[in-house]
């Protein structure tokens, strides 16, 4: 494989005029469709559409992943110090030839590419939309204020910053796991801040009202919430670290309920990917470990969610919500269930991401559009300020 430099910002500059390319499809139908719309309007629009794009881009980069194309390009941003792969040929075809299937093909390539540009398209639509929101709360006052904290957008902003480093560091550092599970994560949190911007418009324009949850059922949905997060980075940690495949049978795990394990040596966290904390190969104990804390942390966030779907569809209110979570907690059972007996199809990989993503939105919108009855009953008891 040639030697090529891990950072080469030269094609910077084109990155980016690619990433706006992108963003003015998308920017220009939000334009058109909302001229004669109130700014809030066109800004809840484009924030929906960005949620959207973000959703559609954690799946790219989940494909990224699991086709083995995260070090197609083995440098950042570019590919061999060139925009596209167009320009990196040679180096490309030379790598090729040197591991015919190694890291490095032309296929893999351009999907790392594409993972990038469309990244690059996300993070203009996000500073587009902060810079947008800034201008029009300076801007507007009184009934016609924008419903929504200028800081909300500018935090996004720099999640989404964060995430391009760390997206970097992926490459850099040799998809290394801890950096994988944490670049996962964050796009995990990129789903869970535009939502809760989109909630609060849809709150302001009346799309949606404010719900009212008894106390219980709030803090079951706190803690689902919670549980959700864990799970996610469990599920990280499995597929980073390509664990999926350490037990092939359910409810079972290699014929044993409780196979031999290594937990110490499958949670050593700062570790390059393939080892174990002392330099050596990880062991299989250490992967059947990661899998099976996934698999048993499952069966308590499956219990929980279901709980809350029982809770939220209760309530006319709440009771679509309740509807999408139960749906959301089948879909990740089967597909995670498909990764296990059929071989950790691309398919069903795919779609246990998916399924993932949507239940961080489905709750961050939950928690967002709901308050506890207790602290609902506070606010209306507060007397209004004197003039």
């Amino acid at each position: 494989m040639p030697e090529t430099a891990l950072y080469d910002f030269g094609p910077t500059l084109r990155l980016m005029l690619t990433g706006l390319c992108l963003a003015l499809g998308p920017l220009a139908w939000v334009w058109l469709r909302g001229r004669s719309s109130a700014p809030a309007q066109r800004l809840r629009t484009l924030t929906l559409l960005t949620l959207f794009l973000t959703f559609d881009l954690v799946l790219f980069g989940a494909f990224t992943r699991l086709s083995d194309s995260g070090l197609g390009c083995p440098d950042w941003p570019g590919c061999y110090g060139s925009a596209s792969p167009l320009g990196a040929r040679a180096e490309i075809a030379q790598a090729q030839a040197a591991m015919p299937t190694g890291p490095v093909t032309h296929r893999k390539a351009w999907i790392e590419m594409v993972h990038r540009y469309l990244a690059t398209g996300v993070g203009v639509l996000i500073l587009t939309l902060a810079v947008a929101t800034a201008w029009a709360v300076r801007k507007r006052s009184g009934a016609a204020a924008i419903p929504l904290s200028p800081w909300w957008p500018a935090l996004t902003l720099l999640w989404v910053c964060v995430q391009g480093a760390f997206g970097a560091l992926t490459v850099t550092m040799k998809l290394f796991p801890a950096i994988v599970t944490l670049h996962l994560l964050g796009g995990m949190g990129l789903l869970a801040l535009l939502q809760a911007q989109a909630s609060r418009y849809a709150l302001a324009g009346g799309q949606t009202q404010m719900m009212v949850l008894p106390v219980p059922v709030r803090r079951v949905l706190l803690l689902a919430f919670v549980m959700l997060w864990l799970q996610i980075a469990l599920g990280g940690w499995v597929s980073t670290n390509y664990a999926v495949l350490a037990c092939t049978e359910f409810p079972s795990c290699q014929g044993s309920v409780w196979p031999p394990m290594d937990f110490r040596q499958g949670f050593t966290l700062w570790r390059e990917l393939g080892a174990a904390g002392d330099g050596g190969h990880i062991s299989f104990a250490a992967l059947t470990a990661i899998h099976y804390v996934h698999r048993l942390a499952a069966y308590v966030v499956m219990l929980v969610l279901l709980v809350l779907a029982g809770l939220l569809a209760r309530d006319p209110a709440s009771r679509r919500l309740g509807h999408w979570v139960l749906a959301l907690v089948a879909w990740q059972f089967f597909s995670g269930l498909s990764n296990v007996v059929l071989g950790w199809p691309l398919v069903a990989a795919l779609a246990h991401t998916g399924g993932a993503a949507a239940l961080v939105i489905v709750l961050s919108a939950t928690v967002c559009q709901s308050r506890s009855a207790s602290s609902a009953g506070a606010r209306l008891l507060t007397p209004a300020p004197s003039a």
